[in-house]
């Protein structure tokens, strides 16, 4: 659903139950409801929020994942391009738990404003067993400082509101309100307005701020070879680790 809740600023609010994971249908309706706010409506700020008050978004449906694909080439990334590089400020109001792939959503908007009294943001791979592929990885790199990167994959982190504005993993506390005060204060809407040049450059200028990004999302038939061939060369490395230590317990035995 979108509304318009001040003059050029579209609320986007996604609910699909029970906890807004990211599904090719979830990617494709939100992809298009940006289309269609770029082509239709007069340039502004997106907001992306939950319909759902536990969880702006849990991540990814993981057996859905697996039956599906294609699906990091042609839904997720897609979406997450989109998101990067859109014309218009975009900001991501959490309203409760964002979980792995449901945060990355969220670090994809230029801004983030979390509520203060509920919800956690985590990247739980480590928890799960789940490798980072190469986009995910590089969005942290590129926003958030290496001892925060190390807390929030490496720990698992579950970080509170207070605690993610403090880290710089968000920018601001609060709800709706709160997000349109920020919107009028740093004067957002007019950020995508033409230039002196009359053309407009914010999505560009994004583009080229979050290139390693970008371009990992763009390729990604390198990524997914070079995910196969990680896979393979770990699997190699392991056996070739454990005949080592086989041959040390034998040496040893005889000793």
């Amino acid at each position: 659903m979108c509304t318009q809740p001040a003059k050029q600023v579209y609320l986007v609010t996604w609910t699909s139950g029970p906890d807004n994971r990211l599904t090719s249908s979830f990617c494709k309706a939100v992809t298009l409801a940006l289309d269609i706010i770029e082509q239709r409506y007069e340039p502004g700020v997106v907001i992306t929020t939950s319909g759902i008050p536990k969880f702006y978004s849990n991540g990814l449906d993981l057996d859905h994942v697996r039956a599906t694909p294609g699906f990091f080439k042609n839904y997720m990334y897609p979406l997450w391009h989109r998101l990067l590089t859109y014309p218009m400020p975009t900001v991501a109001l959490v309203n409760g738990h964002g979980f792995a792939g449901g945060f990355l959503v969220a670090m994809m908007h230029d801004y983030r404003i979390m509520n203060p009294h509920k919800g956690y943001l985590c990247m739980n791979e480590n928890e799960l067993g789940a490798p980072l592929r190469r986009p995910m990885a590089s969005i942290f790199r590129e926003k958030v400082s290496p001892q925060t990167y190390r807390k929030m994959i490496l720990e698992a982190h579950r970080f509170k509101a207070l605690e993610a504005m403090q880290e710089g993993v968000v920018d601001w506390l609060g709800g709706l309100d709160e997000a349109l005060a920020h919107i009028d204060e740093f004067k957002l809407v007019q950020k995508s307005q033409k230039g002196v040049s009359g053309r407009v450059v914010y999505g560009h200028l994004k583009a080229e701020m979050w290139r390693e990004t970008v371009n990992y999302l763009l390729e990604w038939s390198e990524d997914a070879m070079l995910w196969q061939q990680n896979e393979h060369q770990h699997d190699v490395e392991t056996k070739k680790r454990e005949r080592k230590v086989q041959e040390w317990e034998k040496s040893k035995a005889k000793l």
